[in-house]
């Protein structure tokens, strides 16, 4: 789910992250989020929102019903809103755009790299420190390995893709040449 429903959920993540700044509990909020996003994302509760048959107080019982009592008032609202709007299959968006908030709010920036080869520690400390100067705060890494790169590695921060693989320079190559 991305795209048309990251768009959808964007303004709902910001009221939620303002409001979680405000309660100073973004930690409840995003783990709050993040059990609705897996809950909206399970195949048969997935079916039931998609369904033009279900209510929306059928479907808030039934997102109640799987998550517990674990929800706080304001996420409880936030799930009312959403199923009177039509739109709990943005759960899983909202919850990574507020994960996506909190971490730039914390000064930590999510960096996923994808790299052909394994990453030595001293390779990935030496990459860690040379983002976390071009990023301008403390970077957290998750490192993937896809050997159809061929060479080097390419990195992601949110919007920002730095592509320094092989295979991103003979694509480059390719497009210059009109191939």
């Amino acid at each position: 789910m991305s795209g048309d429903t990251t768009t959808i959920a964007r303004p709902y993540a910001e009221a939620a992250f303002e409001v979680a700044r405000a309660d100073g509990d973004t930690d409840a909020w995003l783990e709050g989020l993040t059990l609705l996003g897996s809950i909206a994302e399970t195949p048969e509760v997935a079916e039931q929102i998609s369904s033009p048959n279900a209510t929306s107080d059928q479907l808030q019982d039934l997102i109640f019903a799987v998550s517990g009592d674990g929800l706080s008032v304001h996420l409880q609202n936030l799930v009312r809103l959403l199923a009177e709007n039509g739109r709990l299959i943005v759960l899983p968006d909202i919850a990574r755009l507020f994960g996506e908030m909190k971490t730039a709010f914390d000064g930590l920036r999510h960096i996923e790299v994808t790299s052909a080869f394994p990453m030595a520690d001293a390779e990935r400390d030496e990459l860690a420190g040379k983002l976390k100067a071009h990023f301008g705060g403390d970077v957290d890494l998750t490192i993937t390995q896809d050997p159809s790169l061929i060479g080097g590695v390419k990195v992601r921060a949110g919007d920002i893709v730095i592509d320094g693989s092989l295979r991103g320079q003979l694509d480059r190559l390719s497009n210059n040449l009109q191939f």
